[in-house]
This record gives structure tokens, sequence and C-alpha cells, in this order.
């Protein structure tokens, strides 16, 4: 089984997590992914904790299914292999700031010359343009100046810390990911490639939605717990008795009705959508919640459709019977005759995906088997690596 993008080959640039999280979906579905990685500035990803038999885990799961060719982009004779490649490799994904890659030749105008076929990702914090565009920069920092930490956490407290990358993934990985096949599918018309500026803060700003849409329409501003779905009205966490949590999301009146009568408090519901009541109702359902331990509120709330569902440890989540049932978890071979657990690709196609390959490989893997196929002689491959251009 080669799986629906079995047709594109991609070069990867890219480190860290926006880019290779973007190039892991794609090698999922089947697309041939060649990382491109510096021989003397290994990507930070490889040495995260923790380990496992010597390996990071973070890196084994973001690189499985890619090859690995280490490549020193400054030496000249970098460009000749990049070139060549790219007779074959239509897409490129990369991640570096703006100008970077024109500075090494490697920029889309450069590389259209030679394939016009070239579809051509930048991955970046602040995009290709405006002041920031070299600015340096973190998920953390992304979410704060799109507005989205202004109205995220409590009031009294400020905005958390988000326990996922939302600009990293949501916004780079995703939205990168989404114009890419965009771009491909404009290319069965037309022939040709195009370059794709991907600002992981600009996909962030997209991820204000609702409220986004409601202050520029209606001028309503966002703050901390002043919304319907960020504590600003019942729909929120609850404090069990033995310190566990519980979320409800009960917003429809039928929902709410059931979560009321569950909790035998069914003259609550009718509060449900009134904005004057919510400080209220939210009191009156955490006297109820603590009364019970979570255990004995999943037993009350598992035949209840009410959208009450109990806050799981990860490992709880594995053990959890819907995820189970989804197979969100695969085993990824290491090479050597053992495999090691990784989550799964999460889309479900019903002609299937093909198996996981491999995790990811060690810098440089497959350098000689990637140069060989491009005609290069034991004897050049060799002067090359002499010669430090490669690994």
């Amino acid at each position: 089984m080669q799986g629906p993008l079995a047709s594109l080959k991609v070069l990867d640039f890219s480190t860290l997590l926006p880019g290779p999280f973007a190039s892991l979906l794609l090698a999922d579905m089947g697309a041939e992914v060649l990382r491109i990685e510096s021989p003397t500035r290994p990507d930070l990803l490889r040495i995260m904790p923790p380990h496992d038999q010597g390996v990071s885990a973070s890196h084994a799961y973001l690189n499985r299914n890619k090859r690995s060719l280490a490549l020193d982009l400054k030496q000249p004779a970098a460009l000749e292999i990049i070139k060549r490649l790219l007779g074959e490799h239509d897409i490129l994904l990369e991640q570096f700031r703006p100008g970077v890659m024109e500075r090494l030749g490697l920029g889309y105008e450069a590389l259209k010359a030679i394939n016009p076929r070239l579809i051509y990702v930048s991955i970046t914090g602040y995009g290709q343009t405006g002041p920031y565009r070299e600015r340096a920069g973190h998920d953390i920092n992304y979410l704060a100046l799109t507005g989205l930490s202004s109205y995220t956490g409590r009031a009294d407290s400020g905005p958390l810390p988000l326990s996922i990358q939302a600009a990293d993934i949501a916004g780079g990985s995703l939205h990168g990911v989404i114009g890419l096949l965009a771009a491909v599918i404009a290319r069965q018309h037309s022939g040709q490639g195009q370059h794709l500026d991907v600002s992981m803060a600009d996909c962030a700003f997209s991820l204000n939605a609702l409220a986004g849409a409601g202050y520029l329409a209606c001028d309503v501003l966002p703050a901390r717990e002043n919304q319907m779905l960020n504590g600003g009205s019942f729909y929120d966490y609850y404090r069990t008795r033995d310190g566990r949590w519980m979320s409800v999301g009960s917003l429809e009146p039928a929902f709410m009705q059931a979560l009321c009568e569950a909790l035998g408090r069914s003259e609550l519901a009718v509060h449900g959508l009134d904005p004057a009541q919510q400080y209220l109702l939210k009191q009156a359902l955490q006297a109820e919640f603590e009364k019970r331990d979570l255990a004995e509120l999943c037993e009350l709330f598992a035949a209840v459709d009410a959208c009450v569902e109990p806050v799981l440890s990860l490992a709880e989540a594995l053990a959890h019977p819907q995820l189970q049932a989804r197979e969100v978890v695969t085993q990824v071979p290491r090479g050597d005759g053992s495999s090691q657990a990784q989550m799964a690709c999460p889309l479900k196609f019903s002609e299937g995906l093909p198996e996981p390959r491999h995790i990811g490989v060690e810098l440089g893997a497959h350098t000689d088997q990637v140069l060989g196929e491009l005609g290069f002689s034991v004897e050049r491959i060799a002067r090359l690596r002499g010669d430090k251009v490669i690994l």
C-alpha cells in the first residue's frame, strides 16, 4: 500500500517541531520525504529528552518514515546535489528565517528556474514581510502577539502556558500542509509551482475564529472569563471530591437538562443560557461535583449524553476504550527487529495507509543511498565526505 500522497517527493530542510510535524503527516500519507540536515548543527530535537534506547522519543516520532541526507549547505558542492535532487523532488519545505535560503543560493526564484513545477513552502514565525520578519519567536510569543493569550486563562491569575504548541502545530504545521496540498492541486491544472509563505503568527491569529469575528464585526472585545467558551459561563472544569477534574460542555438545552437531572438539580437547567445567572450556576454545579469522587461521577455520566467527561492523564487517555478502538497508537520498527510505540496518523482513509516503515533515523543515515541514486560514484561520495560536504 502506497498511500494517497505516494506521488509526492519532498525535500525537508526544517527542524524542531513545525516543519517536521508537517512532513510527518505527508510521510504518513505516503509521500517520500528526504530531510536535508546540517552535519555541523544537528537538529536540537535529536537530543530532547526523554530517550528510548539512546534515541530522543520526540525525534523518533516526528521523523518516522523519512530519509536523512547530511549536507553542509554552506559548501559550494552542496548546491549541485540540491539541483540534482530537484529533478525529482518538486516540493520543498524550509523553516529558516527570511533571506537565509537566498543567501545559500537556494531561494525560490533560483530553484524555480531549475524546476518551474517546484512548490516551495516557507514556514516562519512572522512571515516573509513586515517589521518582524527577521525577529526570533516561539509558540508562546505568537499566541501573545496575536491576541489569543489575552482571553486565555483566569481573570485573577492571567494567561496560562498551553500544554501543546498551538501556533507551531495548528499554525505552522497544519496550515503548511493545507497550503502545500492546495498548491499541488493548482499545479495539476497550471503545470506551475509557487511559493507559499506560512507565518505561524498569521495562522495563530486566524485561530481567534469566534472571538475575532465578534470583535471585528461587533466590537465585542474578548477578555479572560468573559466569553461563553473561556470560563465566562458554566462551560468549564469542575473539581471533584478527590481532587480530580470533570469537563462540562453541556451547551445545548437538552444536554444542560441531562446534566442537572443526573446531579439531582433539575431546577438549575433553566439558567443554562442566562448570562446573568452564570456565576451562581457555576457555584451550584461546583458544589454538586465536590460531593462525588471522579470514579463516581464517571459512572454517573457513563450512560448520560450530556457532554460531561473526566480530565484524564495521558496514561489514562491511552487506556480509554474510545482511543483504543480508534487505534491511536502504532508500533514503528526501530531497524533492529524491535519496535517503538508511537502516536499513529490520526487520519482514517477507507483504503488505508501504508504501515510505518521506521522511526526517525540517525543523522545522514541515507546519505550514501541518496547520492548513489543521483548517480554519484563511490569515489565521488568519498571525496565529498573528505571535503566535509557530507557527513
